[in-house]
Parts: structure tokens; C-alpha cells; sequence
């Protein structure tokens, strides 16, 4: 995949050229990737914050300018060093309180850019799945189970990975009706289920299905949730799918050995499992226990694009080995070698040039409304991505 190793605003001024106009409506904004769009240099500008000269440029299609820092993932923030530091944090298990004491800004600051990084984490896994080879593995698919705002508001977060890579290749959420009692005692305003675990897995497979060729089906392998098999059943390409079930066993007393069913269950869902052991370890707001809990489904789901991000560029795939480093993104052939937060935060992704799947891009738009909360921002902000 092609990104760069240096963040853009560490570019010398005379070797930085703006590969396409920022402007959408522009012709030379949806350039392949590598592309030089036709620009003019238009003087530069020091920035007050610290002085440095920033150049500007002018497109020769649209006649607007722009600047080196439009390109950059800092564009229009005032605290342009707190990004790495938030992103490594959040996947250190603090809180944002703990986070803003840490580093000495206010709650809010590291709220608002937590939901900045999950966008750019999300705009970054979708070209990453567009540079992807093709599946050569199988897919591990289940929901990973946690709640918006209260206990009275669950969802499932569908989360598919490779079996032999761990890549992270796509999460979808899943609101559903409570069970046991809270059913019963919730009198709260519905959210928006939009299909439930039927609807997210079927949202899941649109998304897979495109990464497998016509020669090769995509194998699947799941607990064998009724949903799941009435998804695959009732989807228009359910013949390119191979399901391999490995339903989950009873609950044994404790001390008891396992089955060899179990064995089977456990060794195949591996994959998808470790991910979630890492997701309650490592995220404060998916404990069992805790008052960090997500307020919002957007805000939880842009920290789990954040958390797949690190998962699979960052993070080696097992720590207890260290050598050699190893990263599923590596596994796949995206990358050389592991990647800081530094590199992920290298340059500014553009919603306009990306291809995001339905529910992604109404998750990045914060679409998906949490009724118990009374204002459901949208994102719609003119100088920010």
C-alpha cells in the first residue's frame, strides 16, 4: 500500500507537490493514486502557532488554493501534537479524563479528537481493503457484545478477521432488544435496529464478498447463530459462500474437561476471539466492570475502527514473540514493517475520494442515532474531516 513514512507537514517545501485538488467539485479531485494534479505555487504563509512557512498552490482547473497542511492529518487543529499521543493512549485502556490530566487539555478536547481519529482510521481500513489482494483465507465472523449509554441499549459489533492474517477486514453494528429481564423492564424510545445481527451480517458479507474472486468462494467460518444462516441464505450471492459451522458448546461445570466439540469450536474461532479478549483488555469503555462506558454507537464504533487500525498496523501479532515483528497488515502484504502512530496519522484522508461501504459512510457521517441521548451531533463540520 502506498503511504508515506513522514508525516506531509514534515516535507521540505520544495519537495512536496499536491497530488490532487482538496476541492470535490473540482475535475482533478479524484485522481489515481500517484497522480500530479496541474498546480501553480501561490506564496506561502507563516503560521503563527510556531512560525513555519507553509506554501500554497493554486489549481489550475478550479482556479482555489490550498496549502501543504490541507493535506496533512493536523489540518485546522490548534493542538497539532496531542493526535499521537490520544490515539496511543485510547489503546492503553485510559479514559479521556485520564488522558486530558496526562497531557493537559480539557475532556473535550480528547472526545473530539478520538471521533476524528475513528473517521480517519475508518478512511484508512477502507483503502486498505481497496489495495488488498485478494482473499486467500477464511474469514472468522462473530459479534462482540456491549452496549450504548446503558445496559438497556445493546448491540453487537460484527467483527470479521482472517484466519491465518488476524486482519481485521471489516465491523458493522448490531442494536438489538435486550434480554432476561431488562427486556421487560425497558420502556425506553427503540433504536434504530436495522436488521439486527441478520442485518449487520449480511451488511458484513457485501463488504467480504468483494475482496474474493469469481473463481474462489469466500469461506466462512461462525459460531452458526440462526441469523447468520438466514443472512447467507436470503443474500443474492449466497452460492459464493461457504459456511463452516462450529457451534458453541454448553456451559460446562466448572473444572469440568473439554469436549472435543469444544476443542474444534475454540481452535477455529481463535482468531475472532483473541480479538475480543484484546477489546475488553485494552478499551475502558468495553469492560464488564466500568464508568468509562460509550455514551453514543457512533462514538463506540469510530474507537473500534481506531482499535482495528492499531490492530493491524500497529500492533505485532503476538507479543510473546517479538522477533520477528509481525503485524496482520504485513501478513497480508500491505506493509514492510511495523507502523507507529506517527505513520498512521502520515497524510489526510479524503471521504470524497474514498469508497465506503453503505453503513460505514452513515457511520462517519454519525447517521446512527442513540435515542436515549437527547442531541445526536452530526458530523458536518466545513474545515475539519
Amino acid at each position: 500500500m502506498d503511504w508515506p513514512d513522514a508525516p506531509v507537514e514534515a516535507a521540505a517545501s520544495f519537495s512536496f507537490w499536491p497530488p490532487f485538488c482538496p476541492w470535490p467539485d473540482c475535475s482533478q479531485h479524484r485522481l489515481p493514486e500517484g497522480g500530479h494534479a496541474d498546480f501553480h505555487r501561490h506564496g506561502a504563509f507563516r503560521r503563527p502557532s510556531d512560525g513555519a512557512r507553509i506554501p500554497r498552490y493554486r489549481c489550475l482547473f478550479c482556479r482555489r488554493t490550498c496549502s501543504r497542511q490541507t493535506f496533512s492529518c493536523t489540518y485546522y487543529l490548534k493542538r497539532r501534537e496531542l493526535s499521537s499521543p490520544i490515539a496511543a493512549a485510547l489503546e492503553a485502556g485510559s479514559a479521556h479524563r485520564q488522558i486530558a490530566r496526562s497531557l493537559g487539555c480539557a475532556a473535550s478536547s480528547v472526545t473530539l479528537r478520538a471521533a476524528r481519529l475513528g473517521r480517519h482510521a475508518m478512511l484508512l481500513l477502507a483503502r486498505a481493503l481497496r489495495c488488498c489482494a485478494p482473499l486467500d483465507e477464511a474469514v472468522v465472523v462473530d459479534h462482540f457484545e456491549t452496549f450504548a449509554f446503558s445496559q438497556d441499549f445493546p448491540f453487537g459489533i460484527g467483527t470479521a478477521v482472517g484466519a491465518r492474517s488476524w486482519f481485521v477486514y471489516g465491523l458493522d453494528p448490531a442494536p438489538h432488544e435486550p434480554g432476561g429481564p431488562r427486556r421487560r423492564r425497558s420502556r425506553a424510545e427503540p433504536p434504530d435496529r436495522r436488521g439486527g445481527y441478520q442485518g449487520s451480517f449480511s451488511r458484513l458479507l457485501d463488504t467480504l464478498l468483494p475482496l474474493t474472486t469469481v473463481e474462489a468462494p469466500l469461506d466462512l467460518i461462525t459460531d452458526g447463530h440462526a441469523s447468520y444462516v438466514s443472512a447467507i441464505e436470503q443474500h443474492a450471492r449466497h452460492s459464493r459462500v461457504h459456511h463452516h459451522r462450529y457451534p458453541n458448546p454448553p456451559r460446562r461445570l466448572k473444572g469440568a474437561r473439554r469436549t472435543p466439540e469444544a476443542r474444534r469450536r475454540d481452535a477455529a474461532m481463535f482468531p475472532v476471539d483473541v480479538l475480543h479478549l484484546i477489546l475488553r483488555h485494552t478499551c475502558a469503555h468495553h469492560r464488564r466492570e466500568t464508568i468509562a462506558f460509550g455514551r453514543r454507537l457512533n462514538a463506540l464504533m469510530e474507537r473500534m475502527f481506531l482499535t482495528a487500525v492499531w490492530r493491524n498496523f500497529v500492533k505485532r501479532r503476538s507479543e510473546r514473540k517479538p522477533d520477528p515483528p509481525v503485524t496482520p497488515a504485513m501478513e497480508r502484504g500491505l506493509t514492510g514493517a511495523p507502523w507507529s502512530w506517527g505513520k498512521v496519522l502520515a497524510q489526510r484522508l479524503f471521504p470524497t475520494r474514498a469508497t465506503l461501504p453503505a453503513a460505514w459512510k452513515e457511520l462517519y457521517e454519525r447517521s446512527w442515532n442513540t435515542p436515549a441521548v437527547g442531541n445526536n451531533r452530526r458530523h458536518a463540520l466545513a474545515r475539519a474531516y
